[in-house]
Order: structure tokens, then sequence, then C-alpha cells
């Protein structure tokens, strides 16, 4: 299990991000990068959570390419082995350190940039797509499956905003349910990675990324963890990140 030191945690409370390197083996990657492909080609049943993410954009998708930010949610609700694989052992034990041992797997989901697809994902933070809780803990952990740089749509972050009240949001373009707000790379820092390695980050902190425009891969396994008192509530009032929010009958 992947140990995080006092500087590790001082830098995440205080910066609202955090870079580890090597959260995956060679070896893993490759498991990793097969059921990737897998869910890309529909070799497993996922039409009801594909989606793309990058509807707001005005300009028309760059020939050959089907999606321009292909999100496929809840994988391990549909390969359910991949919850005892390093990837989402680890990343909980992260977590865990850096907020508590009651931080537990909220939602998963699988976000992938092809080459030369060329669409930025609006600056944006998580909490703006929440239902409101009393407990405001969270974090994601961004795993790159191959190297993301700022040219394939590599994460970036404005340090400290997550200390700040949340910016506000508004619909991203004319289509699809992304939000946006007003935010610029000027007050952002890029973290690019190697394959293998992952960066967290907390609800409240700003993130955004350019779009491909390279002729590489950037394929991201996302994992996102909040308490389970939070996801108790969550699932009460039927929300469960899918997209099927339909209340359930008590």
């Amino acid at each position: 299990m992947p140990f995080i030191t006092p500087k590790q945690s001082a830098f995440f409370q205080a910066q609202g991000y955090l870079k580890i390197p090597q959260l995956l083996s060679p070896e893993q990657l490759i498991y990793y990068r097969a059921v990737y492909e897998d869910f890309l080609e529909n070799r497993i049943e996922i039409s009801r959570y594909r989606s793309d993410l990058g509807t707001h954009a005005e300009e028309e998708k760059a020939e050959g390419i089907k999606e321009r930010i292909t999100q496929i949610m809840v994988p391990s609700k549909l390969v359910p082995d991949l919850l005892n694989k390093p990837l989402h052992q680890q990343s909980l034990a992260i977590a865990q350190s850096l907020l508590g041992d009651d931080m537990a797997l909220d939602f998963d989901m699988l976000i992938d940039k092809a080459p030369f697809s060329n669409t930025p994902t609006p600056w944006h933070q998580d909490c703006a797509y929440w239902i409101e809780m009393p407990d405001l803990r969270a974090v994601s952990c961004w795993v790159a499956l191959d190297k993301a740089s700022i040219d394939n749509g590599c994460m970036w972050y404005v340090p400290q905003s997550h200390q700040l009240p949340m910016r506000p949001h508004r619909p991203a373009g004319k289509g699809g349910g992304a939000l946006e707000c007003d935010a610029s790379e000027e007050e952002g820092v890029a973290v690019e990675l190697q394959a293998g390695d992952c960066v967290l980050h907390q609800g409240g902190t700003l993130h955004y990324s350019r779009g491909n425009t390279t002729a590489h891969r950037r394929r991201a396994f996302i994992t996102n963890f909040r308490p389970q008192q939070m996801i108790e509530l969550e699932r009460a009032q039927g929300y469960d990140h899918t997209g099927e929010r339909e209340l359930r009958r008590k």
C-alpha cells in the first residue's frame, strides 16, 4: 500500500492537489489498458453509462472522431473484480490517509481523449455538481494510463482554490450536462504525468484540461471518494452519479 508522508499530506491540504508517481507498475498498466479497451470497443455492454463530455464544443468533431471526450461511468459496477485490483485498493488507501479512515469509493469512471480530438474540458469545481451535504470532504484520484502532457490533455489546477468560496458555474456550451466557470491557465499549474502516475484533487479545487492535439492517446481511470455516511446520504436521495437519479421508494 502507498505511504503518504506528512509533507505530501500538508501539500494536499494547502494546495488542493497532489501528484504521486508510479501508482501502477508497467505490468499493472497492461491489465488496465486491456480492460479500458474492452470498454471503449463495447466488448462490455456500457451503452447506458457511456456519453460524450465534449458536446459543449461549438466546432465540428474532427474527421474520424466518434466522441470528443468519451466518459464511461461506474466501470467497477460492470466489472466488479476491479474493486479488488491495485488501482482501486491503493487509491482508497491514499484517500483514507489524506482525509480520514471513513473515506469510501463513491464512484469511478473512465475519461478518454482520442488523438486529435482537440476538445478542452472546461474549468470547473467538482463541488458544483453536488447535492447539499454537511460533510464536504472529497478526493478524486486521476490515474494516467498514458503519458499525460499539456498538449494531449493533462490536468491543470488552481492552487488553494479549494479554500475559497465556490465560483459561479453555468452550463458549458449548448449541449450536454457539463458546467464551467471563469478561470484561466495564468492562475493555474499544469500537472504532467507519466503512464502509471496519478494526481489527486479535492472537491473544491478548480481544474481543467486542454484538448488532445497530438497523435497519442490520453486515457484516464478515475476513482472518487467521500465519507461513507455522505455516500449513503446521496444514495438515499437517488444520486449515484450514473444519470439514473430516480428517488428510491421507501
